[in-house]
């Protein structure tokens, strides 16, 4: 398997860390494994969806690197990995890296030129408001010429097969609707990555999206994608991205000058950064350490995990 490969498993946030990291990480020379067993010793990367009902625990000499997406931060392990780079913290052990770009995107066709008429959203339903669901929604679209085109998946976590792989086709899409939800009082879900702006700046499309401090660490509202909190704010972007062409294509223009540093080449770099310079670092310390040292730093994480579930209950 390539990892560019527009496989539907890659549409499930267990592979599309594990695999395509190792996949990338073998592509670029850099000696790694798959493994469905824990070694003995070594450095061992699992997404957080892997521990669900299975035993996964450190060692004398294993080292434990949770790829934490969106769960909670992980007992059992030394460091964490993150999607969003306001969950990075070097105190938590936690070290953002982007996620990857979508394998086998395949951006907008120059010949559409500045044709503006689809407007789209990729992604699962759990991340597209109420609002944008309702018939409501696509005849506003339809008075102002637009055709909306919804790739809406609605699989669980843990299967892959009728994943919808349209979602890295942007070939005909003129702008992206990404909105979870409207009305925020300030910036939410600072858990989710970035992802849908990376993959807009790749596909050179605009993207209109929520009030995410994902996308306003990595991005500039206004600048080089468009932030809508409420349905008004929505259709004002709209209206301005298809009356103003000389706005539409700078904005475009600035998302492609950025989207070079979310290419699947410098996140390869970023893995190979990580592990030999914070992981493999981090490994040494482990293992030099006595075996109360490495109880107490298993405590630790118990009692971070416990932290970070109740923040999570009560909603922090």
């Amino acid at each position: 398997m390539s990892s560019t490969e527009n496989w539907s498993g890659f549409g499930l946030g267990i592979y599309a860390w594990t695999m395509q990291t190792y996949l990338k990480l073998m592509e670029a020379g850099f000696a790694c494994q798959l493994t469905n067993q824990l070694p003995e010793e070594g450095i061992v990367l699992f997404h957080a969806n892997a521990s669900r009902g299975e035993d996964i625990c450190s060692g004398p000499r294993r080292l434990l690197i949770c790829l934490k997406a969106e769960a909670v931060l992980c007992a059992q392990a030394q460091l964490h990995v993150v999607q969003n780079p306001c969950e990075a913290s070097k105190w938590l052990g936690c070290y953002f890296i982007p996620h990857w770009p979508q394998p086998g995107l395949q951006p907008r066709l120059s010949e559409r030129q500045d044709r503006f008429e689809t407007v789209a959203f990729l992604g699962h339903r759990n991340s597209l408001a109420t609002e944008l669901m309702q018939p409501e929604w696509e005849n506003q679209l339809q008075q102002r010429g637009f055709k909306w085109l919804p790739v809406i998946n609605t699989n669980v976590w843990n299967s892959y097969q009728s994943i919808d792989t349209r979602w890295a086709n942007y070939q005909n899409i003129d702008a992206i609707v990404a909105i979870r939800e409207f009305n925020l009082r300030r910036p939410g879900y600072g858990r989710k990555p970035a992802t849908k702006l990376y993959n807009a700046w790749l596909a050179g499309v605009p993207a209109i999206l929520g009030r995410e401090l994902a996308y306003r660490a990595e991005g500039t509202a206004g600048e080089n994608y468009l932030e809508a909190n409420s349905m008004a704010e929505l259709m004002s972007c709209l209206d301005k991205l298809q009356q103003d062409v000389v706005f539409r294509k700078r904005l475009t223009k600035k998302g492609q000058i950025r989207s070079i540093q979310y290419t699947s080449e410098v996140v390869t770099q970023k893995w190979k950064r990580f592990l030999t310079e914070i992981a493999m670092p981090a490994y040494q310390i482990w293992c030099d350490r006595s075996h109360w040292q490495q109880q107490v730093q298993t405590w630790q994480g118990q009692l971070l995990n416990y932290c970070d579930r109740t923040a999570r209950r009560l909603n922090l």
